[in-house]
């Protein structure tokens, strides 16, 4: 009851701002979606004079702590006020990482909305996500070429409307490639260079889901140091899993749990992550320059008919390019792949991966932000 009330005096508080004031308005499921918000809302404070709205329905999200004169900050939880807020926002742009729009609880606006989706990964969009997640968008940020071929594609197929596309690139990345990680590691330990991080995506078919207890006994019992870090969906659905195998190497020292995917500690700290179909694989290997170790569990695929779209998942096509891909049947050899892994890796030529894969590498907010305002002079009433 507690958080009905604290959800309704924030609409109330949001509906009572003027419509000048809340013409653009960023959504957010939490601290995650913040990761990929943060400098592209920053990046448009700073090249604008417009005031903005941010609501996120996690208390926890630090962009609800931003303090700007130009904007303002709201906590609305999941639930039936957000999703009335949804369905009666008056803006002009709203800008939101969420798939799916129109097609779960959060249904677009009975008011005229240009609706503008921000990649959060750099998977396939037609693999990776259900085949109507970007239907009622008008405009698509794209992270790399991928994904502007893919949904051209995906129009084509599936007869949808054309959406204005915009070459963004990946802000998450470009966070990424601005850490000066090889400072933040230089003091550490040989034993480190044994430091495995498992880091795979959620589903049925993910690591975690299948064999995660048994791949931290088995690379434990080979003397490695192991960071688990979940996929916050795994935590949510599948945290009973998560909790047999914390509970059993709690008292290891080897032993670690990371729950929290905005922090970069293991990331820099790790010299291997194994994952399986996870956007994050792509992050490490391309932000991080270090090698993954996928298992070869069956692929994360949430739009059955993805063959029909013609074009190989960038998750496919770039393992073999940032790592080496181990069979379940192979996984009692797995001390030795990771070892020859580490041992033998020849550092891939990553400036062009990266140049090849995403657009405007390390100017994504920028690019981003300007292509906000030129959307909401386009739009504005």
């Amino acid at each position: 009851m507690k958080i009905f009330f604290s959800d309704l005096s924030e609409l109330i508080n949001f509906v009572q701002i003027p419509k000048v004031q809340k013409s653009v308005v960023f959504y957010s499921e939490g601290r995650d979606s913040w990761l990929h918000l943060e400098g592209l809302i920053k990046e448009f404070l700073r090249i604008t004079d417009r005031d903005i709205c941010y609501i996120s329905s996690d208390i926890d999200d630090p962009g609800l702590l931003l303090e700007d004169p130009q904007y303002r900050s709201f906590n609305i939880n999941k639930g039936h006020i957000l999703n009335w807020l949804f369905r009666n926002i008056e803006t002009d742009l709203m800008v939101m990482t969420t798939p799916d729009l129109n097609t779960f609880q959060l249904k677009y606006s009975k008011n005229k909305v240009h609706y503008v989706y921000v990649q959060h990964s750099l998977v396939s969009l037609h693999m990776a996500y259900r085949k109507d997640a970007f239907e009622h968008f008008q405009t698509i940020f794209c992270a790399g070429p991928h994904h502007k071929k893919e949904l051209r594609a995906i129009e084509q197929t599936y007869n949808q409307p054309n959406k204005n596309i915009v070459e963004h690139g990946y802000s998450r990345l470009d966070s990424i490639l601005e850490l000066d990680y090889q400072h933040m590691a230089k003091n550490k330990s040989i034993e480190l260079l044994k430091h495995v991080l498992i880091a795979p995506s959620w589903g049925e078919n993910g690591i975690v889901e299948t064999i995660g207890s048994s791949l931290v006994d088995l690379l434990l019992k080979n003397g490695f140091k192991v960071t688990l870090r979940p996929h916050p969906q795994t935590i949510k659905l599948a945290n009973k899993k998560v909790q047999e195998i914390v509970n059993k190497h709690r008292t290891n020292p080897l032993f670690h749990l990371e729950e929290k995917i905005s922090s970069y500690k293991s990331l820099y700290e790790s010299s291997l992550m194994i994952s399986d179909w996870s956007g994050a694989a792509l992050d490490y290997a391309l932000g991080f320059k270090k090698p993954v170790l996928f298992i070869d569990v069956p692929k994360k695929i949430n739009n059955i008919d993805y063959k029909e779209i013609g074009i190989e998942p960038l998750e496919v096509s770039i393992r073999s390019k940032i790592g080496t891909i181990i069979s379940l049947d192979k996984l009692e050899d797995i001390k030795l792949i990771i070892n020859e892994l580490l041992e033998g890796y020849i550092s891939q030529d990553y400036a062009q991966l990266s140049n090849n894969a995403v657009y405007n590498l390390h100017y994504a907010d920028r690019v981003g932000a300007e292509e906000l305002e030129k959307l909401i002079i386009e739009n504005v009433k």
